[in-house]
């Protein structure tokens, strides 16, 4: 447990915040309280390749964006932007809420054992848990993310000592998207049908992640992705372990040009992801992070709702199309 969240147990979370030196502090505070006095435990599912790799933050305007990752970054992640019916580039999906979709995507599909994910009302009821009301230039941005995702092309490579396994695929195998702007039109029209790849390497590979932490982070996309990297981590690990400055720019500071000015930026959303976290155990030096053993942030059984989910732990991660680490 960290010191934001000792200081609430001790004091207070009223008293903690008025301890906090400035705006993160407080917004650190109030996301450590959420999680420790959440009773619910909803939880949610995301792929595990995005503890690896992930989408880019700010909005792209190349047609191909690629990160990579793994411990000697053995695994790619390759996103192709699509095209709409004339030709034109869509654009590739990014920022928070292009996460925030494929997490509810994920979390529907995997918990009713289905790639075809009812809609109707329930993305605007998960945004609106996420305390994001899906409305003017809200509503804009959601709609445009969610064409990105449906219409973008994936290929992993996972590289081995002897050959490279390449998985093509997509996120969204079908959907019907609105033509209209008007903010009665549904993002997406009834279903959506996940792509058969993604969807059987989600069944292979779920990480299981706390709704509340998720709600706590939402605007915040590194702070997500910090979130997901280490709840997929620290549960396994057996000893301490360190992680430079120089990995965790190659994996998480995409769009940053310098590694000086990455650190600097990288760690206001890592005292988030750690408050919304609070078993994680996670030290910051000079040299980078260095991880310890930490409890999952879920237990091995979770419930949602009335619905019981089992969650299993793999050494390897099959990406789309079965490639493995």
């Amino acid at each position: 447990m960290g010191e934001v969240h000792q200081l609430i147990l001790d004091i207070g979370v009223d008293g903690a915040r008025q301890l906090a030196a400035d705006k993160v502090g407080r917004q650190c505070v109030d996301a450590a309280f959420s999680v420790m006095s959440d009773e619910n435990f909803d939880i949610g599912i995301t792929h595990a390749g995005f503890a690896i790799t992930a989408l880019p933050h700010k909005p792209f305007l190349d047609r191909v964006w690629e990160r990579s990752g793994g411990k000697n970054g053995e695994i790619t992640l390759r996103i192709e932007s699509g095209a709409n019916r004339n030709g034109d580039l869509v654009g590739i999906p990014s920022g928070a809420i292009a996460r925030l979709i494929l997490f509810h995507l994920s979390s529907e599909a995997y918990v009713n054992n289905s790639r075809i994910v009812e809609l109707g009302s329930s993305m605007r009821a998960f945004l609106s848990r996420m305390g994001i009301s899906p409305g003017g230039k809200t509503l804009k941005i959601v709609r445009e993310q969610s064409r990105r995702i449906a219409l973008c092309r994936l290929t992993f490579f996972n590289e081995g000592k002897k050959n490279t396994m390449v998985s093509n695929g997509s996120f969204v195998r079908n959907a019907i998207l609105g033509n209209t702007q008007d903010e009665t039109t549904p993002f997406w029209q009834d279903t959506v049908e996940l792509d058969e790849g993604f969807f059987n390497s989600l069944k292979d590979h779920p990480l299981p992640l706390r709704e509340t932490a998720i709600r706590q982070l939402s605007n915040k996309s590194l702070a997500l992705d910090i979130y997901v990297y280490l709840a997929y981590r620290l549960h396994v690990l057996q000893k301490p372990t360190p992680v430079s400055w120089a990995a965790l720019y190659a994996q998480f500071g995409g769009g940053v040009k310098e590694k000086k000015v990455f650190v600097n930026g990288f760690k206001e959303p890592l005292a988030l992801a750690l408050s919304a976290y609070p078993e994680a155990k996670v030290e910051i030096s000079e040299t980078g992070l260095l991880l310890h053993p930490s409890d999952s942030p879920v237990p091995k059984t979770p419930i949602r709702g009335n619905r019981v989910a089992s969650f299993r732990s793999s050494g390897g991660l099959t990406l789309i199309g079965g490639a493995s680490d």
